[in-house]
């Protein structure tokens, strides 16, 4: 079996397009903050063999995404900008539980981080092409089946 990354990568995107909350979602690290808005980005983060989650003769992948929220620095009110983050945040939160397979693309999000690092967020800041952002990133840990042949 090989891995559909292109399909993983859109089925993420395609959550984050369908909550209404982001005025772009790229499948790469956006070089220019959202003049107005927050913007979502998808990335891959790592990958390797799921630990305990083999099988007999195929490795189980742990896959990690990362989804990271942008909103400008530079907007009004300022009080706004950590509610607004943390509303389309849940939401993608909610989506990522709710679809706990992608639609039948991987086994299932690790919600709880039985084979590493659960689902999570992490808030920061981030200075990009001379303007700062403020930053909710996603860890969003899949599990693929069967996902590398194993040889003796």
């Amino acid at each position: 079996m090989a891995l559909d990354i292109r399909t993983i990568l859109a089925a993420v995107e395609s959550h984050a397009l369908s909550s209404g909350y982001f005025v772009a979602v790229n499948g790469h690290e956006p070089k220019s903050p959202p003049p107005t808005g927050i913007t979502a980005a998808v990335w891959v983060e790592q990958i390797g063999p799921a630990r305990g989650a083999s099988g007999l003769d195929s490795t189980t992948a742990r896959l990690a995404l990362y989804v990271r929220l942008y909103s400008s620095l530079v907007q009004q009110p300022a009080d706004a900008i950590d509610p607004d983050l943390m509303t389309a945040l849940d939401a993608l939160m909610a989506a990522y539980s709710g679809d706990f397979t992608l639609g039948g693309l991987v086994r299932n999000v690790d919600l709880r981080g039985q084979h590493g690092d659960p689902l999570s967020a992490r808030a920061g800041y981030l200075a990009e092409g001379g303007a700062e952002y403020r930053v909710l990133t996603i860890t969003l840990p899949l599990i693929v089946n069967d996902l590398w042949t194993e040889a003796p």
